[in-house]
């Protein structure tokens, strides 16, 4: 079954810590896209002012993307600790950080 796949990929044995972690994914994400407006605003980036340039709407996304990713990634360490899985998250985050290529930032255990 996947998810017993994904509990042994995880290095987890409990259905519960996966259905928490199923929940603080889901919080994370609703969370960073209903946030994004405002962090948008406040760099006063709107898809109007992008309009007159080549490719002016994907701009727009690339940027907004570029701009939420950290904040999903924030989102998710401190979510994550309001629901006693700071560990599994931070390891998930070493991960992530590691494969967009900041390896010297973490020591190999």
């Amino acid at each position: 079954m996947y998810f017993k796949s994904l509990k042994e990929k995880w290095g987890i044995t409990s259905n519960v810590q996966l259905i928490v972690i199923f929940v603080v994914f889901g919080i994370t994400g609703s969370l960073s896209v209903r946030l994004g407006k405002p962090v948008l605003d406040f760099f006063q980036l709107d898809p109007q002012r992008f309009d007159a340039l080549f490719m002016g709407t994907f701009l727009y996304w690339v940027l907004r993307l570029l701009i939420i990713f950290p904040v999903y990634q924030i989102f998710l360490l401190l979510i994550g600790t309001l629901f006693f899985q700071f560990k599994f998250f931070w390891e998930f985050e070493k991960k992530i950080l590691k494969r967009m290529g900041f390896k010297r930032l973490f020591k190999d255990s």
